[in-house]
Parts: C-alpha cells; sequence; structure tokens
C-alpha cells in the first residue's frame, strides 16, 4: 500500500491551522479506509518562520496525532517556494506520493482522493486545475488571467489556472530535488520534469479565516520571478526597443532635415527635452532589466542553503 503524506506550508496560519488539520486528518481516515492508501500516511506541516502561534499548535496536533500530523520547522521565514520545498524533500524520503495545499483550504480537499486515484493509473504528475474564477473579483481575475498569458508569451510553460495544488510520485519528488536555483518559481519547474501527468478540476473556495498571504506585491514578484528564471526574452525585447528607438530617431533625423531646407522650422524645446527623458528612461529601464538578471547570477553562484530546518516532528522523529 501507497504512503500519502501531504505537505503545508504554513505563514501565520493560527487562525486556521486546527481546522486544517481535521479537515485533512480526514481525508486520510476516509482515503485509508477505502484501501487507496496506507495507515501510516500522514500531513506534514512547514512552518515557514511563523510570528504567530502557529508552531505550537502544530506541536500540540501532534502530540495529539503523532502517527498522522508531522512538523517541520524552518529556523526562519523564507517565503512560500521555499517553505514548500523543504516539504517536499523532507516529505519525499518518508512516502510514496505527495499531495501539496496551502493551509487556507481555498484549494478543495475532496478532489485529493481523484488525484491519488489518478497516481494509481499511473500518473507521476496530478495538477490541480481551477475550473473557473467567477468568485474572484475583476481585479483578481484579470491580473491572474493576465499573468498565465504573459507567462506563455515569454515562453514559461505553466498549467493555466493551476497554483501549487497538485500530487508528485516519490521520483517526481527526487527528480525535482535536482533542481537547486535558489530563484525558485515551482510552477515552472515541474512542467520541465517530463513524466507522465493528469489534471483534476475543482472550484476554489473562500479563506475559512485569516488574512491571503499573497497580496499583489507578492503575486508581481513572483510573476517577475517566474519569467526572469525561465526566459531570456525580456533582454531580447530590448534590442527590439533599441532598433525601433534607433529607426525613430532615423525618422526624426530626416523630418529635421527636410524641415531646415524648407524653411518651416520653428524653435523649440520641448520636442529636445521630451525626447532626451524618453530616450533616458528606456535606457535606465534597460539597464535595470539586465541589472536583475545579473543579481540573480549572482545570488545563484553563492550556492547558499536556501532554508535551514530546525525541528523536524514525525513518527519517528527524524
Amino acid at each position: 500500500m501507497d504512503r500519502l503524506g501531504i505537505v503545508v506550508p504554513c505563514y501565520n496560519e493560527e487562525e486556521v491551522l486546527k481546522i486544517a488539520s481535521e479537515a485533512l486528518r480526514g481525508v486520510l481516515n476516509d482515503l485509508v479506509s477505502k484501501g487507496k492508501i496506507s495507515e501510516d500516511s500522514f500531513v506534514m506541516f512547514v512552518n515557514d518562520g511563523s510570528k504567530d502561534a502557529t508552531w505550537k499548535l502544530i506541536e500540540e496536533e501532534h502530540a495529539l496525532y503523532p502517527k498522522q500530523i508531522f512538523g517541520v520547522k524552518l529556523a526562519g521565514n523564507v517565503g512560500h517556494q521555499f517553505a514548500l520545498t523543504a516539504g517536499l524533500n523532507t516529505a519525499k524520503n518518508i512516502c510514496d506520493m505527495s499531495v501539496s495545499i496551502d493551509a487556507d483550504l481555498q484549494d478543495d480537499v475532496a478532489v485529493i482522493e481523484e488525484m491519488v486515484d489518478k497516481f494509481h493509473e499511473g500518473k507521476d504528475i496530478v495538477y490541480g486545475v481551477r475550473k473557473k474564477r467567477t468568485t474572484d473579483t475583476f481585479f483578481k481575475r484579470t491580473t491572474a488571467e493576465g499573468f498565465y498569458k504573459l507567462m506563455n508569451a515569454m515562453g514559461v510553460k505553466t498549467v493555466y489556472n493551476h497554483a501549487d495544488f497538485r500530487l508528485m510520485s516519490k521520483r517526481a519528488m527526487e527528480q525535482f530535488s535536482e533542481y537547486k536555483e535558489s530563484n525558485l518559481f515551482i510552477r515552472g519547474i515541474v512542467t520541465q520534469i517530463g513524466y507522465e501527468t493528469d489534471c483534476v478540476y475543482y472550484d476554489r473556495k473562500e479563506r475559512v479565516a485569516g488574512e491571503s498571504k499573497y497580496p499583489l506585491k507578492k503575486m508581481l514578484a513572483l510573476a517577475f520571478n517566474g519569467i526572469s528564471s525561465f526566459s531570456i526574452k525580456p533582454i531580447s525585447l530590448i534590442a527590439w526597443v533599441g532598433g525601433i528607438i534607433v529607426f525613430l530617431s532615423i525618422c526624426a533625423a530626416i523630418y529635421a532635415f527636410v524641415s531646415y531646407f524648407t524653411g518651416s522650422v520653428e524653435p523649440g524645446w520641448t520636442s529636445l527635452i521630451l525626447s532626451i527623458w524618453f530616450l533616458g528612461g528606456v535606457q535606465l529601464l534597460c539597464i535595470g532589466l539586465i541589472g536583475q538578471y545579473i543579481g540573480k547570477i549572482y545570488v545563484e553562484s553563492k550556492h547558499r542553503p536556501r532554508y535551514n530546518i530546525e525541528k523536524v516532528l514525525s513518527d519517528q522523529e527524524a
């Protein structure tokens, strides 16, 4: 019988942790009773340097359910992508498949059974994909759809309307652990693993409690990180922008010469100043974009640890 590990990254989730624990334990018990997973399957909460009582609650849940609730305490706040990576890399050694899900329970836990069924059919990666975004605000829906379209336009392979709710087999997790980069965009990495995949579809719910940990600022940072980690098209666009500006400059020069010889030149500094500001802005933008790529190279070259695990709670206290 295959062992399932449900990996749940947590940051300041004291309001939802016990609710999530109860719901996910219910999923495990249901799947065990149906003979689809082994009795030693577990939920692994990864505490990403929370400032509230999240870790204390994880310890309490582990004390109550030592065979089902595990915990990983990171030494500091490293961000959702690193916290999820820490959980997957810890779980891959003690389970046959994992399901990653956020603690807010907006992703439908009921489809985990369908994911497990597809794993038994031979799928190594099963993506949880939202059916529609009717519950989102207009701004959230528009920006989210724009994000996926932009990623595809930049050559970054992603699954439309899929976040980080997915099942991965043991060998998929082992292959994922070979990706050592510090600029993590897991949605892009998983699509590169190359094993057999499938999708399950669900309706996303409202948070059961607490506030979203992904405001617009973090969403924009994630989008830029995904693009710059998997595509050099933004740098290529700089060359096109430069070429267009050169062409427009030549056209402006021809127009200036024609105006001079036809005597229709009128003195003025507005067009001159505007052109200087425009070209200066374009140059600064291009230099800044190239600097972002150079900065990423600098960070990657250091090979620093992406996270430090302070403590692990499991049935073996690994």
